[in-house]
């Protein structure tokens, strides 16, 4: 027979959705928070910006490691 404590941890696992947390938000907020990132990111210079070069050779590399795996 399983302990008070026990009931009360698979009652918490039985689905319902908590209410922290970034993925508990709405989408559309959830946007806004990552839009407003990514300006500050461009305004003090931290955003990396791919070249066509760059980019080319980063889908090389991740084509060679998923034919890796098979």
């Amino acid at each position: 027979m399983a302990t008070s404590k026990q009931d009360s941890k698979a009652a918490g696992k039985q689905g319902g959705k908590s209410e922290r947390g970034f993925a508990a938000m709405n989408p559309e907020r959830q946007r806004e928070i990552a839009r407003e990132g990514g300006r500050a990111a461009h305004q003090s210079g931290n955003a990396h910006e791919f070249t066509s070069e760059e980019a080319r050779a980063a889908g090389r590399k991740g084509g060679q490691a998923s034919s890796k795996q098979r």
